[in-house]
C-alpha cells in the first residue's frame, strides 16, 4: 500500500505544517502511479490470555506490559495451515509475508541506473543489543562483524560477543539475514518463502554487545556504544556505518533537550547515522515514548499488527502493546511489530525460558517468534539500509522525511499511537529517487524536511536518564547517582564536549577508564584489554565477583530491550 501522505500531514499539521505542498506532491506521484489511496478502518485487536504454555501462550502482548513477547499460538497454527509443516506464506509474521507487505521485496527486484540490484549491499547497520549469535544466515563472508564488547559479560573470554540473550540475533536476522542463495530476478522469481532473508539481506551488520544474559545493562553502557559507533562509523572492510538500531528504552521523563542518551543519538544523526529506535511496548495508555525514542530527531518506531494472517497487513492496525505518545512527540511511523518469526539463538536466555517461542513446524529449529517494537525497529531499520543502498547521498533528516510521507495511513490509529501509519519502503524509494533527481530540490525543498528541533546538550543526569531502572550487583549493591557503569564520576560538560567532538573514545578508554582494547584482532574481533580491573563503589569487577551469579533481574531485566 502506498500513502497518500497529505492526510497524514494534515493531521500532524502542528508538527510538520511545512511539509505539505512537498508531501502533497508525492501523494499525487503515488496515486497515479500506484493507483492506491486509503485504506479502510479496521478494528484492534487483542488477546488478553496470559498462560506460558506453548499452546496457549498469549497472542499478543498485553497492554500495559514491557519488554519483547515471545511466542504466539494463533500464528502457528495459521503457519502450519493444520498441518505438521511450517509454510512462511501462511505465515502473517514471517519474514517473507512481512517484506512482501512492506514493498521490500519489490525494492530486491528493481535496479537502479547503474543495473544494481537493491539489497542493501554496501550499507553497514550496527546493531546495539545483547550480542549476535553467529548461526547459519548471519554467518556469510562480511555479514556479521564485532565491535567491542561493551556488557559485563566481556570479562570472560567464553562470553564475549556472544548473544547469551537472544534478542539481538532476533533483531539481526530481521535486518540482514541472508541464506545462502543467489539474489536475481530469475532466481527470486523461484526461491521459497521459507528461506531467511532480512529486510535488507546484502546488508553488513556490526555486532555492539551491551547486555547480559538476562539483558541487564546500565544507560551509560548504551552511551558509550553510540559514542564508538558515531566517532568509528566504518566497518572493518571499509563500508560506511549508516544505519544504528537501538532497541531499547528507559522510563525516564528528564527532558530531552538535556538527557544524555538523546544527545548521545543527536550527535549520531548530526554525523550521518539515521538512528532508529523503538518506541516502547507499553501500550496506547502509555503517554510517553521511551529513552530515547522522546528525542524527535531519531527515527522513533512503534509496531503494527496485521493480525491472523497474511493478508492482514494490507489493513494493520496499531499493535496493543505499542506505546502511545503525545502530540509532542508521538512514534514517526510504524513497522510490523507482532508475531515476527526470525532466526534463534540456541541455549541463550530466551530459548531457554520462552519455548512458546519455538515456531510450530520448524523442523530445522532455526526459528523463534516475538512481539515488540524491537522487532517493528529491525524492519525499518533494513528498510533505510536498502534506501541508503540506492541514494548514498540521503541525509538522515531525508530518510525520516521519505518514509514517514510515504508510509500507509493506519485507520483507527492517531497520530499519537500510529505517526504517519505504516512503513512503506516501496513508496519511500519512489520518493526518494523523485529527491535524487536535478530537479528534486524543487519538489522537495531543504525547508520540507530538515529538522530544527531543539537540540539536546547532554547537560541533564545519567542518574535521570536511568529512570526507574538500576543495575544491582549480586551483593545487591544497586548502580545508582552521577557514576557511570565503571564506578566513575559523570559530568556531563566533559562528556558533552568529548562526544561532540567524536573525542570520548580514546582508544579503549571512556569516561576516563579502560572498557576494551584499541584495535581490531587478526581474527576480525576487538583484540586488547577488557574492564574487568575497573571500579564500582570500590568493588573489583572480575571473574571471581559475577561468574556463576546474575544481575538481579527485578530491577533491570530483558524488559528494556523493547
Amino acid at each position: 500500500m502506498f500513502l497518500l501522505p497529505a492526510t497524514v500531514v494534515d493531521k500532524l499539521a502542528t508538527r510538520r505544517s511545512r511539509r505539505v505542498a512537498a508531501a502533497a506532491s508525492v501523494a499525487a506521484l503515488a496515486s497515479a502511479v500506484f493507483g492506491l489511496g486509503l485504506i479502510g478502518p479496521d478494528a484492534a485487536h487483542a488477546d488478553t490470555s496470559t498462560t506460558a504454555s506453548a499452546d496457549t501462550a498469549p497472542a499478543v502482548q498485553p497492554a500495559g506490559t514491557v519488554g519483547t513477547t515471545w511466542g504466539d499460538a494463533t500464528a502457528n497454527n495459521v503457519a502450519t495451515g493444520g498441518s505438521q509443516t511450517y509454510q512462511a506464506d501462511l505465515d502473517p509474521g514471517s519474514l517473507y509475508t512481512i517484506e512482501t507487505a512492506i514493498g521490500a521485496r519489490a525494492v530486491w527486484w528493481q535496479r537502479d541506473g547503474e543495473k544494481r540490484q537493491i539489497t542493501g549491499q554496501g550499507v553497514g547497520v550496527a546493531l546495539l543489543d545483547t550480542g549476535t549469535a553467529d548461526v547459519a544466515g548471519l554467518d556469510g563472508q562480511n555479514k556479521l562483524s564485532y565491535g567491542p564488547d561493551l556488557s559485563i559479560e566481556a570479562n570472560s573470554a567464553d562470553l564475549t560477543d556472544k548473544d547469551t540473550n537472544g534478542h539481538g540475533t532476533h533483531i539481526a536476522g530481521i535486518i540482514a539475514a541472508h541464506d545462502p542463495v543467489t539474489l536475481d530476478r530469475q532466481t527470486m522469481a523461484h526461491l521459497s518463502p521459507s528461506v531467511q532473508l532480512g529486510v535488507a539481506p546484502d546488508a553488513e551488520l556490526e555486532s555492539l554487545k551491551l547486555a547480559t544474559t538476562d539483558g541487564s545493562t546500565d544507560v551509560s553502557q548504551v552511551i558509550a556504544a553510540v559514542d564508538w559507533v558515531t566517532q568509528h562509523p566504518t566497518l572493518p572492510d571499509g563500508t560506511a556505518i549508516r544505519v544504528i538500531n537501538l532497541a531499547y528504552g528507559t522510563d525516564s521523563v528528564q527532558p530531552y533537550d538535556a538527557d544524555p542518551l538523546s544527545a548521545a543519538v543527536e550527535n549520531a544523526w548530526k554525523h550521518g547515522i539515521v538512528v532508529v529506535v523503538s518506541g516502547g511496548n507499553e501500550g496506547p495508555q502509555a503517554g510517553r515514548l521511551t529513552d530515547p525514542a522522546m528525542d524527535p530527531y531519531v527515527l522513533a518506531v512503534g509496531a503494527s499488527d496485521g493480525k491472523e494472517s497474511p493478508a492482514g497487513w494490507a489493513y494493520p492496525s496499531v499493535a496493543s502493546f505499542s506505546s502511545s505518545g503525545t502530540a509532542q512527540r508521538h512514534v514517526d511511523l510504524l513497522a510490523p511489530g507482532r508475531s515476527i518469526a526470525s532466526l534463534r539463538a540456541p541455549g541463550s536466555f530466551v530459548d531457554r525460558n520462552f519455548p512458546q517461542g519455538l515456531v510450530a513446524g520448524d523442523t530445522d529449529g532455526r526459528l523463534f517468534r516475538g512481539s515488540g517494537t524491537s522487532q517493528a525497529a529491525a524492519i525499518t531499520s533494513g528498510a533505510v539500509a536498502l534506501l541508503l543502498q540506492a541514494y548514498p547521498s540521503l541525509t538522515p533528516d531525508q530518510v525520516k522525511y521519505l518514509l514517514t510521507n510515504t508510509a500507509t495511513p493506519v485507520m483507527g490509529g492517531t497520530a499519537l499511537t500510529a505517526g504517519a501509519g505504516q512503513l512503506n519502503v516501496a513508496g519511500a524509494m519512489l520518493a526518494a529517487k523523485i529527491l535524487s533527481t536535478p530537479s528534486g530540490s524543487h519538489v522537495f525543498p531543504a525547508s520540507v524536511y530538515t529538522q530544527a528541533w531543539p537540540t539536546s546538550n547532554g547537560h541533564g543526569s545519567i542518574e535521570d536518564a536511568r529512570g526507574g531502572y538500576h543495575l544491582v550487583d549480586p551483593q545487591g549493591e544497586v548502580l545508582s547517582g552521577e557514576i557511570d557503569v565503571q564506578g566513575m564520576p559523570w559530568d556531563p560538560a566533559a562528556w558533552w564536549a568529548a562526544s561532540s567532538t567524536l573525542t570520548a573514545w580514546n582508544g579503549g578508554v571512556w569516561n576516563g577508564a579502560t572498557w576494551t582494547g584499541s584495535g581490531w584482532a587478526s581474527t576480525g574481533g576487538w583484540d586488547g584489554s577488557r574492564w574487568d580491573g575497573s571500579r564500582w563503589d570500590g568493588s573489583r569487577w572480575d571473574a571471581s565477583r559475577w561468574d556463576g551469579s546474575r544481575w538481579d533481574g527485578t530491577a533491570w531485566s530483558v524488559d528494556n530491550w523493547n
